[in-house]
């Protein structure tokens, strides 16, 4: 069976700063790519070759498994650890959303 998708959940009183997230990243070896996008905007279905790694920054962002797969909802601090090869779509909440991800092996 594939893997499947991790969330973990932001255990902060406050958001991360962004110093906070690329300082996450650094730790790891790995260099974070800034994103962000506007209230409502839908990604389609897609995967990618390599095991993502994102952090919500700000706003909140929702994404789906699929077909019909679980749904991961996150918020500022929160982390998706996404396998390469994951089929899933995304949803940004109604603040919009400021991510970092990179690409891990």
């Amino acid at each position: 069976m594939a893997a499947m998708p991790t969330l973990v959940p932001w255990q902060g009183a406050d958001a991360p700063s962004e110093a906070a997230v690329e300082e996450a990243f650094r730790r790891e070896g790995l260099a974070p790519r800034w994103w962000g996008n506007a209230p409502g905007y839908v990604y389609a279905v897609h995967s990618h070759p390599y095991h993502k790694v994102l952090y919500c920054v700000r706003g909140s962002i929702r994404f789906t498994v699929e077909p019909a797969g679980p749904s991961f909802h996150l918020r500022p601090g929160d982390r998706l650890e996404l396998p390469a090869g994951t089929p899933h779509s995304a949803v940004v909440g109604p603040e919009g959303v400021t991510c970092a991800e990179a690409a891990r092996g």
